[in-house]
């Protein structure tokens, strides 16, 4: 538990893992494993399972892939990281009601995942207090990342007091804050510093403002909170590149002088790149099918195809990814892929 949350505090690129599907909507393991591996070996320092990105049909009983993906993913860490022996967190997503909720930590911990990311979709419309103990019983049985999810794909507004509340449950380790507002993020962030706690780290989520979110220094009363890495959709794509923003990030905020204006700039040019991946124009409709679609590209994945076959690019989104990925080389780690591919593959 201690190692749990040191290696949270670090500040980490934890990518969310995709689920990789062939043509036909089959579940291609051979590309699932692949990306598992790559997100390893492009010095990411933990994985979350489970989530948006990896699609919440799987938990459908029509396609029956909550536990077998799991699982997969686990073992995959397993053997690859196995003979390194370094420190790489599994994170699973935990959705649904208390009793649903409870169920997937059950399978998540059997299968060696270290903190749940907790979504509360499903508690829409239930009182505050609701929501707070479901959080408290799903945390007596694994630790807890928060989890505030934007409104606009299923999420709900989660104020201060909630927050507040929220941070005293022991057993909580991290928050990922994804709102996608700057509002609403100050609210956690706020929440976390009145609650007095040290030992549960901030995760930026929101894909549209990472750059700023991570070099900013929140400061109320006399206390100082930094985000201090990224739990992120966005970073299931061009990896390796992430971990070296990060890197540099971590470095720009120990100079402790002013920060360089390239990096606001570079801020924008990121969350341009974002808009393109996510489908921003079209109210996030192709998010999961822009992610699938710069993997296939690179030839990590067979296919854009999401289980939900109406789930598709946009109109004229391909063409955005063309725009960025031309615009921004900074972001792109495509020649990392081409040299490294063959051996993910195999």
């Amino acid at each position: 538990m201690n190692d749990l949350r040191e290696q949270l505090l670090k500040g980490l690129v934890i990518p969310a893992l995709p689920l990789a599907l062939n043509e036909d909507g089959s579940w291609a393991k051979q590309h699932q494993q692949a990306l598992v591996r790559y997100y390893a070996d492009a010095g990411a320092g933990g994985l979350a399972v489970g989530v948006h990105s990896t699609q919440f049909e799987i938990r459908e009983p029509e396609f029956g892939l909550f536990e077998p993906v799991l699982r997969l993913a686990s073992e995959t860490l397993d053997e690859w990281l196995g003979a390194e022996g370094r420190s790489f967190l599994k994170i699973a997503g935990i959705c649904g009601e208390t009793q649903q909720a409870l169920a997937e930590v059950e399978v998540a911990g059997g299968f060696g995942y270290e903190a749940a990311l907790l979504s509360l979709t499903a508690l829409k419309g239930k009182s505050k207090d609701e929501v707070v103990r479901h959080c408290a019983q799903v945390a007596k049985e694994m630790p807890v990342i928060g989890f505030y999810l934007q409104p606009s794909i299923g999420g709900q507004v989660l104020a201060y007091d909630f927050w507040r509340r929220f941070f005293d449950i022991e057993n909580v380790v991290a928050v990922k804050m994804a709102p996608f507002n700057r509002y609403y993020t100050w609210d956690a962030v706020r929440a976390l510093m009145d609650s007095g706690r040290e030992d549960v780290a901030l995760y930026t989520g929101n894909d549209d403002n990472i750059i700023v979110d991570l070099l900013t220094a929140y400061r109320h009363e006399g206390k100082t909170k930094y985000i201090v890495g990224g739990l992120l959709g966005q970073w299931g794509v061009w990896t390796e590149r992430a971990v070296n923003l990060l890197q540099d990030l971590k470095q720009e905020r120990k100079t402790g002088q002013a920060i360089d204006p390239l990096w606001l700039s570079r801020n924008v040019e990121l969350t341009d790149a974002n808009a393109a991946v996510f489908d921003a124009a079209n109210g996030f409709a192709g998010c999961i099918p822009g992610i699938m679609e710069v993997l296939r590209r690179q030839g990590l994945v067979p296919s854009c195809r999401c289980l939900n076959p109406e789930e598709i690019l946009s109109p004229g989104q391909a063409e955005e990814l063309d725009r960025v990925s031309r615009a921004y080389p900074w972001l792109i780690d495509d020649a990392f892929v081409n040299s490294n591919k063959d051996r993910w593959l195999f």
